[in-house]
């Protein structure tokens, strides 16, 4: 299936909403694991604003690449971001979206504070 590599240099992300486990059944509560690693995946719900849009994007992340405190509002950089087209039937209707797959989302709070304020 063909993964498009997302830019995020000119773009301001924060969290949305805190890091949850991924379900892969949700009738059987089965948890979604990374197919290579084995790792746990985790859905990170981030704010993405670039080209003055603003976008609510459910990012899947392998729970390692899960770095520092992500509450809600935090600033974070997202490594390895790809967009993934998926289309599937589902009782009879054609469902399709993009799937979001970020490699690592790390928190940019202690980064900036580290940086401390600028001399005017």
């Amino acid at each position: 299936m063909r993964q498009i590599p997302v830019d995020t240099s000119a773009a301001i992300v924060m969290v949305a909403k805190t890091p949850q486990v991924k379900v892969r059944d949700r009738r059987t509560g089965e948890i979604a694991t990374d197919t290579e690693t084995g790792a746990k995946l985790m859905t990170v719900d981030v704010m993405f604003a670039a080209n003055e849009e603003v976008e609510i994007l459910s990012i899947t992340v392998p729970e390692p690449g899960i770095t520092g405190e992500l509450a809600m509002g935090t600033p974070v950089a997202l490594t390895g971001l790809i967009a993934r087209p998926w289309e599937n039937d589902f009782n009879g209707q054609r469902r399709h979206g993009i799937a979001f797959r970020a490699v690592a989302v790390t928190s940019l709070a202690n980064a900036s504070a580290a940086a401390g304020p600028k001399a005017a």
